[in-house]
């Protein structure tokens, strides 16, 4: 089900968005941005243009939009073709418009340095390093973050190695080491820090990230000793690896009677 719908803005002018709670990602109407690419006083039609056009080139994009309920100019709800973030940067290449150019520029340059990163993956953690300075995290944080990827990378080698496939499987295990740990599942846990696209470790403060680095960590050590075959026996090992972890949570907070898993997100950990 699709919620928390709400207008933001796109340069100045509204484009109508929705959350889709399940899929964990934003909808955009795709004709609204096209009334501000396009400048096409009939932008309906202008989109229809469109995908012909793209369905004529063999760009079978298109063929993933599907028609939401959206609330229109005169207040009524109405179906409109909608585009996730992926689908909307793409569509976005093949409008021909100086509007237009500024996001197909942007677009050419994090493609040559996701391929410099590729050859040189040192490139990525600068990158990353400047990024969250910029955002305002101590250094401090950010180490510990830095830290929580190559943590969280040798976690998922380890799961490659048995077998686990990317995607649901990853996630499905993901969710068995926090809800050991944190007694939330993502989710959950997400939902408690008021977030929605945004990456849950980057809202975390340094204790969560330490614990949720043993929880994988642990795991991961545990997988190696143990080689479990299967989604389920992966599962139990995901447990034993994030019950570690809330083993040593679990005494923190008795010894500082506070709770180590918060609602506080970066906006709130960054300004302490």
């Amino acid at each position: 089900m699709v919620k928390h719908s709400k207008i933001k803005l796109f340069k100045g002018q509204n484009v109508r968005t929705h959350w889709d709670d399940d899929k964990e990602q934003w909808l955009f109407s795709i004709v609204d941005v096209c009334t501000i690419l396009s400048g096409s006083i009939n932008p309906q039609a202008y989109w229809r243009k469109l995908k012909q056009r793209l369905f004529k080139e063999g760009n079978e994009t298109v063929t993933n939009c599907h028609a939401l309920k959206m609330k229109a100019q005169d207040g009524k709800m109405r179906l409109t073709d909608v585009a996730n973030t992926e689908l909307l940067l793409r569509l976005i290449q093949s409008v021909p418009s100086k509007k237009a150019e500024p996001f197909k520029q942007w677009l050419a340059k994090v493609g040559s340095e996701r391929i410099d990163e590729t050859d040189d993956p040192e490139l990525a953690f600068d990158r990353a390093m400047k990024s969250y300075l910029a955002k305002g995290y101590s250094k401090q944080w950010i180490n510990q973050r830095l830290k929580s990827i190559e943590v969280r990378k040798e976690l998922t080698d380890e799961w490659q190695e048995r077998g686990m496939k990317e995607g649901l499987e990853y996630a499905t295990l993901s969710n068995e080491i926090s809800k050991a740990w944190a007694d939330k599942n993502i989710k959950e846990y997400k939902k408690l820090k008021g977030l929605k696209k945004e990456n849950l470790r980057d809202n975390m403060s340094n204790l969560e990230l330490v614990l949720n680095m043993l929880a994988e960590a642990s795991t991961t050590e545990i997988s190696k000793q143990k080689q479990p075959e299967g989604l389920d026996a992966n599962k139990d090992i995901a447990r034993k690896g994030g019950n570690a972890a809330k083993q040593a949570r679990l005494e923190i907070e008795k010894q500082t009677g506070r709770s180590i898993v918060t609602n506080l997100n970066a906006n709130k950990l960054i300004e302490d």
